[in-house]
């Protein structure tokens, strides 16, 4: 059987969400912030999750947080993912309060902690899609 090239789920950007893959290609990690009772809140969405504002605008993060959980995965689920194991999924907190869900690169799995402190990269998938992804503080 033929090999079949590892191929990666990618975000489609939405009227929501687009501002923050924007962002990413420009190497800017963004969030949003309720312009009626400042949340600042990810994933992108209409309303703030506090107040139920349709207020909101864009602020650059300082693309520094902490690991607050996550898991290494170490067996491909696909044949083409095998050269990728392990690698890290995480969930990062950001200094701004929002978490979200990212890779831990640039070190051994091993390597990772809970409460590690992290910075942002951004990693081209594709000609239109810039992951960001965080490596250790160092």
């Amino acid at each position: 059987m033929a090999e079949i090239p590892f191929k990666q789920p990618l975000p489609i950007p939405d009227e929501d969400s687009s501002p923050y893959w924007e962002g990413c290609r420009k190497s800017r990690l963004m969030l949003q912030r309720c312009g009626t009772c400042g949340t600042v809140r990810f994933p992108p969405q209409h309303l703030c999750p506090s107040c139920w504002s349709e207020n909101a605008d864009w602020v650059q993060a300082s693309g520094r947080g902490e690991v607050y959980t996550f898991g290494v995965v170490r067996r491909a689920l696909r044949p083409d993912w095998r050269e990728r194991v392990p690698y890290v999924v995480a969930l990062v907190c950001l200094e701004e309060g929002p978490k979200l869900f990212t890779n831990i690169v640039d070190c051994r799995p091993e390597e990772v902690a809970i409460g590690m402190p992290v910075v942002v990269i951004f990693d081209q998938v594709s000609e239109e899609i810039v992951l960001p992804k965080f490596r250790p503080l160092t």
